[in-house]
């Protein structure tokens, strides 16, 4: 009897904890803020695969650019939070774009952290036209026409515009910014020769310095990166106790299931611990950092409490996207 007890006990407990267990019954939306050909799209195409093999449907990657990636979170905000739809989150989402302008959103509300998901710094990249073989070069040239120089970054707000504004700061020279709606329409008109520069996220400039095609002044971390192991971090170069890094996560909406958050959880840590990802983020200069929701909520506060200071002494401003939010409002 005691024998037959044991059995359904553990009958029932296994029972239970499979109807815990939360499956995905369509695909699964995976929203990113920029254009194909950028960092965030990379990051989800990489992934896609394996995560999705992970839940058993497939992870379609539904790239929304506009107004900085603002359109693509207000999107999030209002899918189903039953599972199917996940977006990609990032300092410049979260942090500078509720800092500098009203959004649609509030980051610390309408979202569920699923995990953080990889870190990456900035790349200060040129056109093999421009008179700079070094960070002290580039800076030479910005101090001696105040303006004249040019910068593209993927977006007012982005990381790649902080990491310039720091630079700035830090070295009281004045740029101008050239903000683009992603990494891949930048870079396409810096080989262009449209643009002298560019504050880029690491995994969209590492292709081009490896063939040539620009050079690779400085990288923005604590660190070089093994992906291009000869460019000097800011640091190196000069501007002593200069650090600027990426990151990017993964959100659900709010009122997203606990349970429904642990599968994701799970299945994205597992994914971003596969040697095959972190070496195919590692050859582009991207670390793969899961951690669990917690730990990514409070990665998120301390972020916050680092950068504010930092963005209302810089000169960014909003009013260049605020246009271009009201117009694509109605896709939303």
């Amino acid at each position: 009897m005691r024998a037959l007890i044991a059995t359904a006990t553990l009958g029932f407990a296994a029972a239970g904890s499979h109807a815990a267990e939360w499956s995905p019954t369509k695909s699964i939306r995976f929203i990113v803020g920029n254009p194909p050909g950028g960092a965030t799209d990379l990051v989800g195409r990489i992934l896609q695969p394996k995560l999705g093999a992970a839940l058993g449907k497939q992870i379609v990657v539904d790239n929304r650019p506009g107004a900085n990636g603002i359109i693509s979170l207000e999107l999030l905000k209002h899918a189903e939070p039953d599972g199917h739809t996940v977006g990609l989150g990032h300092i410049g989402l979260l942090i500078v774009s509720p800092a500098i302008q009203k959004v649609p959103f509030d980051p610390n509300k309408d979202f569920a952290p699923i995990g953080l998901m990889v870190s990456l710094q900035n790349i200060i990249i040129t056109h093999p036209g421009v008179a700079a073989k070094n960070l002290n070069d580039y800076l030479a040239l910005a101090r001696a026409k105040p303006g004249a120089m040019q910068y593209a970054t993927s977006g007012i707000g982005s990381p790649g515009h902080l990491a310039a504004s720091l630079l700035e700061s830090m070295t009281g020279v004045q740029m101008t910014h050239v903000p683009y709606k992603g990494g891949g329409p930048a870079i396409t008109d810096l080989l262009a020769g449209h643009v002298p520069s560019f504050f880029a996220v690491i995994s969209t400039g590492v292709p081009h310095v490896q063939s040539g095609k620009v050079r690779g002044i400085a990288v923005t971390s604590t660190r070089r990166a093994e992906a291009v192991p000869d460019v000097p971090t800011i640091a190196e170069a000069g501007v002593k106790g200069y650090a600027a890094v990426n990151w990017y996560g993964l959100h659900a909406p709010a009122k997203t299931p606990p349970h429904i958050i642990e599968r994701l959880n799970r299945n994205l840590v597992a994914t971003l611990r596969s040697p095959d990802i972190v070496q195919q983020l590692k050859d582009r200069g991207i670390d793969a950092t899961p951690t669990s929701p917690g730990d990514y909520a409070g990665f998120i506060k301390t972020e916050t409490a680092k950068w504010l200071p930092v963005i209302r002494k810089s000169n960014i401003r909003s009013e260049e996207h605020t246009s271009e939010l009201q117009s694509l409002r109605h896709l939303v």
